[in-house]
């Protein structure tokens, strides 16, 4: 560093480095972070395209430790990407012919959550299935091996999205590859008559997406909330209806949308400032074309 200075590094060290290769920041966990220099320093994998193999041929398979949908024990399952047919599957047994389930490329997202998995290599991957989000939970006990997949899975989307939208650049696409949640965490909800009692709950924000989990690694959400923008008619408060009763946590919110009012509780107050502001967030940015049929399709589970 000293003799070559950062720039100069840069130059040699990620000369070859693809568009669709993640690039950590402070906040990314351990691994990520901890792959990438290896992959950048030792492995010099920008440098020499030939060890980009793992993650850029469009193909790729192998076996990875996935979560149990009911029992929640870990078994071994075979994963194939593959590019050519748009999507990542999986198999309940080596020789299997059919797939136990296909995760179209289109719809896919893939984020490490080793602190809500309970392993420091622990991937989420979450797809559409009947315009419900399903999530699947999966680790290798190679850190490089589960890096390997996260790209390689965001290079199939590159891909994808590059012919999706042939006018696009790389820096309009490499934003779309994969996202972190906005916000997750428990609060407490109530149902639509907000009569009955307030029940906790795990929430995610993924994008305009608030989808509540009676555990957080259930693989179905129990309900989907779209959340649009203020032009369309959605509003953050800060609080609770004064007629409302049967919450343990006093920190409340209320999200107001076109069609009815949902109510939240926070434990703590930095928590419901927390959530308003990933709220807030969401409602001020203009809804784009294709959320307005997202929105037109959604359909909330109570």
């Amino acid at each position: 560093m000293a003799s070559h200075g950062n720039e100069a590094a840069r130059a040699t060290f990620e000369s070859k480095l693809p568009p669709f290769y993640y690039r950590p920041t402070f906040s990314d966990c351990q691994l990520l972070r901890e792959q990438w220099v290896r992959a950048k320093y030792e492995r010099q994998e920008f440098v020499h395209v030939e060890k980009q193999e793992p993650y850029s041929t469009g193909y790729r398979e192998g076996l990875l430790w996935k979560r149990g949908r009911d029992n929640g024990q870990f078994l071994s399952r075979k994963f194939v990407l593959t590019e050519r047919e748009g999507a990542l599957k999986y198999f309940n047994k080596n020789d299997a012919k059919e797939p136990k389930a296909v995760m179209k490329i289109e719809h896919l997202n893939a984020t490490f959550q080793p602190a809500k998995m309970g392993h420091p290599h622990g991937l989420q991957v979450t797809y559409l299935k009947d315009n419900s989000t399903r999530n699947i939970f999966i680790y290798h006990e190679d850190g490089k091996e589960i890096v390997d997949w996260f790209n390689a899975l965001r290079a199939a989307r590159f891909h994808y999205l590059q012919v999706a939208f042939p006018g696009a650049s790389d820096a309009d696409l490499v934003p779309k590859l994969s996202r972190n949640y906005l916000k997750e965490g428990y609060m407490e909800k109530t149902g639509p008559k907000q009569t009955e009692g307030f029940r906790k709950r795990w929430f995610t924000m993924d994008d305009r997406r608030l989808m509540y989990f009676k555990d957080p690694l259930d693989a179905f959400a129990r309900g989907e909330v779209f959340i649009g923008s203020k032009e369309s008619g959605y509003t953050v408060l800060e609080g609770l209806p004064l007629s409302t009763q049967g919450h343990h946590w006093p920190h409340g919110i209320t999200i107001v949308t076109p069609d009815r009012k949902f109510l939240f509780t926070c434990e703590t107050e930095s928590d419901q400032r927390e959530w308003i502001a990933a709220f807030q967030k969401v409602v001020d940015r203009p809804m784009l074309p294709q959320e307005y049929a997202v929105e037109a399709h959604f359909k909330h589970k109570p």
